[in-house]
């Protein structure tokens, strides 16, 4: 087996479970495991989409997830979403096993999630599609809707403030009233993160949020991502192919490969690892960079 980018602890997680304090925004979190990928694998007939992967993404931390294309990152954040049901393995988000739980619920639970592909309702205005991810928040039923009880006011003004919050953060409430489909795609994009962090989750996937976006609005995205985790104090687990996002804004970096983890570590240790130089690179180029 390929060796680890950082020296692996004898037990699985040390690096979390060690407690270490992580500083966000002038603020102290512990680092935990909030998301543990257990020896996860999955095919699809006779192809082999992942193979045994097991890392964990800790409280607070934004944790990059790369590889060539075909490695199963996308496969793996379809297992966490509960799109597929991993044939082995677990996965525990915040000590539940997500492998037993229907996926209409992981919102409520904390979990939020981008597609790499925009999935919005393009008649909609952008406030519409945003409060479309606050939707398990609400807990009155039909009849107190239909009679306005109190309960349900202080459920549309909460969203609303929520609302309000990110429509200022993310630069968008100029154009909240907008159809969506008016929107250039950069700012599209902007709206789909927003819809998915008005659902408050402690984990946020971002599958390839970078694609079609140009250098200067990836810089923009990169200072966004990071003020989301700091201020809404949430783990993000980010797949994406512009490589100098990922080793930006990471605080840690695992690799794939044929659905294998090939390297786990900071970010200037996995770019420099030999395994993860040879899958992008070829064998010759490996050689030559050696």
């Amino acid at each position: 087996m390929p060796a680890r980018a950082d020296q692996t602890p004898k037990h699985r997680g040390a690096g979390c479970r060690q407690r270490l304090l992580f500083f966000a925004a002038g603020r102290a979190f512990r680092m935990s495991a909030l998301l543990e990928i257990r020896n996860v694998g999955i095919r699809f007939g006779g192809i082999v989409a992942l193979s045994g992967v097991s890392f964990e993404v800790c409280a607070g931390e934004i944790c990059g997830l790369i590889g060539p294309n075909g490695s199963g990152k996308t496969t793996l954040f379809n297992c966490i979403s509960g799109i597929y049901r991993p044939s082995k393995g677990d996965i525990v988000f915040n000590g539940q096993n997500l492998c037993t739980i229907a996926r209409h619920r992981l919102a409520a639970l904390g979990i939020g999630r981008t597609f790499q592909n925009l999935a919005l309702f393009r008649t909609m205005s952008v406030s519409e599609n945003i409060l479309v991810g606050a939707h398990h928040f609400g807990r009155t039923g039909f009849i107190a809707n239909a009679l306005c009880l109190p309960r349900v006011r202080r459920e549309e003004d909460d969203a609303q403030r929520r609302l309000v919050e990110l429509l200022e953060l993310l630069e968008l409430a100029a154009v909240a009233a907008e159809p969506v489909a008016n929107l250039p795609f950069a700012m599209q994009k902007r709206v789909e993160l927003a819809r998915a962090v008005i659902g408050g989750p402690k984990l946020l996937l971002m599958d390839e949020p970078a694609g079609g976006l140009n250098h200067s609005e990836v810089d923009v995205l990169a200072e966004l991502i990071r003020t989301l985790r700091d201020r809404f104090q949430m783990s993000i687990l980010l797949v994406e192919h512009h490589m100098n996002l990922v080793m930006r804004i990471s605080d840690r970096v695992v690799a794939l490969e044929f659905g294998m983890k090939i390297a786990e570590g900071s970010p200037q240790a996995v770019q420099n690892h030999p395994e993860v130089i040879r899958a992008y690179l070829g064998g010759r180029a490996h050689a030559a960079v050696a």
